[in-house]
């Protein structure tokens, strides 16, 4: 079974793909510096204000445990939120650049 051979310089100089890379681009960046930036509040948390996260806020559970635990919750979320940003825009614009490849440059 052959695949279709694809012109990717074309596509690559095609201004919706430009303009689908640099969406897609700006959106996983600004969820990757939000995921970093919470990832590295625990351990600089936990250096810089031991005592707020050693204030029991439930029991045995201290804020520290709490706070990490919540990271999961946030990577969950970022998951979330890019699976659905992925299905309502990215894949419509990527399954139109498909149908276009003929157009584009495909063989």
């Amino acid at each position: 079974m052959s695949q279709p051979a694809f012109n990717w310089a074309a596509i690559d100089a095609d201004p919706q793909f430009q303009a689908l890379h640099k969406k897609k681009s700006t959106f996983l960046w600004s969820l990757m510096i939000i995921s970093v930036v919470y990832y590295f509040l625990l351990p600089i948390g936990a250096g810089y204000f031991p005592e707020l996260y050693a204030k029991k806020i439930w029991g045995p559970i201290n804020f520290g445990y709490a706070f990490a635990l919540s990271q999961f919750v946030v990577a969950w979320a970022i998951a979330a939120i890019y699976a659905r940003r992925a299905n309502s825009d990215f894949d419509a614009l990527t399954a139109d650049l498909v149908k276009r490849s003929n157009l584009i440059g495909g063989r």
